[in-house]
């Protein structure tokens, strides 16, 4: 098995690593990729010492599977070329997320579909991995009419920059207009600009939220609207969903779903403060599921508060996740 992590030297990339240990990912040959500035340095990744190479040199270098954390110019112009020798690719970035020829892949909802001519096979935004995780068995049971999402994202989804920009304005009080990953201060602020603003007001998370649930369920009628925010946390992202069901529920149902499903974790004890928070999501890979109650505003009204690591389950994990997937079911091999 020969690995390429494309982008090593980001913060996907240093997280993408742990995981790989952590996971017991088996690996012949690591190949750690960078741009050409980090070409020919060194990092260190289980008990040794490896050397960055080059996007050329990692496609003569023939891998089996290459994980794209790179952004998505990288991905677009880059990816292809590695699907053509016969590599399958597992990207990252928002490149190939809503092309109808790639598959969207969330595990534990639709690693099932995929096949050995995946080439490419994209991972789906860090938001909207979580919340479709969660509610994938209740739609499978109730059916989900619409959606209305507000999201509160760590800053460390924006990038290195966006962490040095809250770790610089928490020790000195501001940063230089150069130096800052958003239009206004991150520390003690929450910012509604996640992404760029599109012509209908949205902001391109808010979209990736609402193209990217639908795409994943496999249902292009549920209603979608979404606000997403950036708040001054770095343990996850979090996000309050309501629901609204095309079927009755009881409560209880709900949350032995939650209970019982992959990948989640049922965190919802009031009378003891119990519930999901980024700070004890901070370093785990599962999706956790909390303050469940029904919307008693609307018929079949469903609140749910979802919680994890933008890092790990929403990035990382996932692709790693799917890596494995591909491997456990001989899915990984030239079919050109």
């Amino acid at each position: 098995m020969k690995l390429a992590v494309v982008g090593i030297t980001g913060l996907v990339g240093s997280v993408m690593q742990k995981v790989l240990n952590e996971r017991n990912f088996h690996i012949d040959e690591f190949l750690p990729v960078a741009s050409p500035r980090s070409v020919g340095k060194q990092i260190e990744f289980r008990g040794k010492q490896h050397t960055i190479i080059s996007m050329e040199d990692a496609i003569a270098a023939q891998p089996d599977i290459a994980i794209f954390s790179a952004g998505g110019s990288t991905s677009i112009e880059w990816a292809p070329r590695f699907a053509e020798i016969g590599t399958t690719v597992i990207d990252n970035s928002s490149a190939w997320r809503m092309d109808p020829t790639k598959k969207l892949v969330v595990p534990e909802i639709n690693a099932k579909d995929l096949t050995v001519d995946d080439k490419i096979i994209a991972n789906p935004n860090c938001s909207t991995i979580q919340m479709v995780t969660a509610l994938n068995p209740i739609h499978l049971k109730y059916g989900i009419k619409r959606l209305v999402i507000s999201t509160y994202q760590s800053f460390t989804g924006s990038g290195v920059k966006a962490v040095q920009q809250y770790d610089g304005e928490m020790k000195n009080g501001k940063v230089d207009a150069e130096d800052m990953a958003y239009a206004h201060p991150i520390f003690g602020n929450c910012i509604p600009h996640c992404d760029v603003f599109e012509e209908n007001g949205y902001t391109k998370e808010e979209q990736k939220l609402i193209n990217e649930t639908k795409k994943i369920l496999n249902n292009q009628d549920i209603a979608i609207t979404a606000t997403a925010v950036r708040v001054p946390v770095s343990g996850g992202h979090s996000e309050s969903v309501n629901v609204e069901l095309l079927s009755s529920f009881e409560i209880r149902d709900i949350k032995e779903l939650i209970a019982a499903s992959p990948g989640l974790v049922l965190q919802d004890d009031i009378q003891n403060n119990i519930y999901p928070m980024p700070l004890m999501a901070n370093g785990k890979d599962d999706v956790f599921v909390g303050r469940i109650r029904k919307d008693e505003s609307i018929e079949n009204g469903l609140n749910l508060w979802i919680v994890s690591d933008n890092l790990r389950k929403g990035a990382a994990t996932n692709a790693v996740q799917i890596a494995e997937f591909l491997v456990a079911h001989n899915l990984v091999g030239a079919t050109v």
